[in-house]
């Protein structure tokens, strides 16, 4: 299988080619402008670097030519293609603002349970994966999700050596933010009812002894024995995961928590010529920061296809392991608030270390409590780090109410991801109670305080597909429909805004906004043709959107039915 992966890979090998002008005729544009309103067009001239150099209100037609030149003039330039978009939509390129690229790739080449809806559909999965894979000396995966399982409880190291118990399993939740291991892995890693936690974590306990879930940073304690994917492999996934955006409609992707081992891939494979996706990285910590970047941001590489330039932390966990740092306690776990990942004064320092050789910072803020701390250190920091920072506050699920309109305030992004809460509604009225929802998952309120909002998935755990976060978007329902009209309606957005969050807010939450993400004269001609006019279409029908053809600085680069 890797031979005939590697051999895609290769596909791509040979450098960029030439660039060339044309015409994308005939289509139903849409594109934004500086202000994140719409407009329309009907054709796209695309200049000989890869760049928007018109958007026509009709139809191309060919400068004529004259019947005589005067002295010094010439003919005009012809193009070089011209396509007939046959009256098909036609929008600027995706852009997913919370992703995790290299994550994405690996759920496609190692085990995935995303798509198990029960214990024992999961415990299927493992026994067919490990019979399929003999001789691994340690089987990796993610995707487990015991709230959809109805389980009712954690999983445990048994539910998984009653899979397999011979080899070592490591699994993280669809979250990532918890892991599950069986008992082998367990002792590979010597666990035992005497293991502590360390700070930022927590160890399941059974009957006296760890039960197999290990949450938050006490993941460290098996994942430091797990073997970490070769090179090779990274190659392989990042190809896998690029193949997957392009086929989305994703032409760039803001990775959160890029490694060293990230990075090379990344290199690899545009030094190759095979990396189409934009990559924004955010490094994970910063020793990768400084690794990667050294004193200061990476300027644009390989046509402005990858750039380092912030820093990515977590403050806290997730609400589905109760992890989220909430100001009271959970409501279906009294004594439980969850926790800080980085107590307070290192989380400044952290951010000042970065604000000072001027990287952009990017932090996960889960819970009430969690995002008011950042609030206030971004306040603090602010006093000192003047300018155009763009601070970036991740997830932002659940907000003080009384903290809105702060993010205005220190001129912070709210980065978001809405099919996040489409996924998780009904576990978060269970862990808190509707009544300390009121800033849930507010992305209208957010709007209408004129914060900048960003949209992305959060890839793996969701899908990379924008149109299903665009439609959660604009309903508020999940993929059942329910609940009918929307939870907490009120945080409905528009199209427009919805289409905006995935492009141009998600192109200025990345410093990217003068160099592709709303098809603006000058920008790289980054666009996507789809199957239906989303403009008109119902929430539902968004969800349902199809990616003909993918075109990044105006070369295509995904065309559905074609090999990759």
């Amino acid at each position: 299988m890797k031979r005939a992966l590697l051999a895609a890979i290769t596909a791509f090998a040979l450098p960029f080619p030439a660039l060339a002008s044309g015409v994308i005729d005939n289509v139903n544009g849409i594109a934004v402008d500086a202000n994140g309103r719409t407009v329309r067009f009907r054709a796209l001239l695309i200049d000989d670097e890869g760049k928007v150099e018109r958007l026509l209100p009709g139809r191309y037609e060919a400068p004529p030519r004259k019947k005589k030149l005067k002295k010094g003039e010439s003919w005009p330039k012809g193009l070089d293609f011209q396509l007939d978009g046959g009256s098909k939509t036609l929008i600027p390129g995706l852009i997913d603002a919370h992703g995790h690229v290299m994550a994405l790739g690996l759920t496609q080449i190692t085990l995935d349970l995303s798509g198990t809806r029960s214990l024992a559909d999961a415990q299927g999965k493992i026994r067919e994966y490990v019979a399929a894979n003999p001789g691994r000396k340690w089987i990796i995966g993610r995707g487990w999700n015991a709230e959809l399982w109805g389980l009712n409880r954690a999983p445990t190291a048994a539910d998984l050596d009653a899979a397999s118990a011979d080899v070592p399993i490591w699994l993280e939740s669809a979250d990532g933010q918890a892991g599950w291991a069986n008992s082998a892995a367990m002792k590979a890693a010597n666990i035992s009812a005497t293991s502590k936690a360390p700070a930022g974590g927590r160890i399941e306990i059974t009957g006296g002894k760890p039960s197999g879930v290990f949450v938050g940073k006490a993941m460290d304690l098996i994942q430091r024995v797990a073997p970490p994917p070769a090179p090779k492999d990274r190659d392989i996934a990042l190809e896998k995961a690029q193949q997957l955006l392009l086929a989305n409609g994703v032409t760039g992707i803001a990775d959160m928590g890029t490694t060293i081992e990230d990075w090379q891939a990344f290199r690899r494979s545009a030094d190759r010529g095979a990396l189409r996706v934009r990559i924004i990285s955010y490094a994970q910590g910063l020793d990768n920061m400084v690794l990667i970047a050294g004193p200061e941001p990476t300027p644009w590489l390989y046509d402005d296809r990858l750039r380092m330039g912030g820093l990515k932390l977590a403050l806290d966990g997730s609400l589905s392991s109760r992890g989220a740092w909430l100001k009271a306690d959970y409501a279906d776990a009294p004594g439980q608030r969850g926790y800080s990942l980085i107590p307070s004064t290192q989380l400044r320092n952290m951010m000042s270390r970065a604000a000072m050789d001027n990287f952009q910072i990017a932090v996960d803020a889960t819970g009430d409590a969690a995002n008011s701390e950042l609030l206030d250190a971004i306040t603090e920091l602010g006093q000192t780090y003047k300018g155009d920072r763009r601070w970036r506050i991740e997830k932002a699920d659940i907000v003080d109410p009384a903290d809105l309109p702060r993010f205005r305030q220190d001129g912070i992004i709210a980065s978001m991801q809405p099919a996040l809460q489409g996924a998780n509604w009904r576990m978060a009225v269970a862990r808190m109670g509707e009544n300390r929802l009121k800033g849930g998952y507010a992305w209208k309120a957010m709007f209408d305080n004129r914060t900048p909002l960003a949209f992305g998935s959060g890839a793996p755990v969701t899908s990379p597909n924008p149109f299903i976060g665009m439609g959660i978007a604009m309903s508020r329902e999940d993929a059942t429909g329910e609940p009918a009209g929307g939870w907490m309606p009120q945080q409905r957005v528009s199209f427009e805004a919805a289409l905006d969050g995935y492009t141009r807010q998600a192109a200025f939450a990345g410093f990217a906004e003068k160099r592709f993400g709303s098809l603006i004269p000058g920008q790289r001609a980054d666009f996507i043709l789809i199957d239906r006019d989303i403009s008109i279409a119902r929430p539902t029908d968004i969800r349902a959107t199809q990616v003909l053809e993918t075109w990044i600085g105006g070369k295509r680069v995904f065309m559905k039915g074609a090999k990759p």
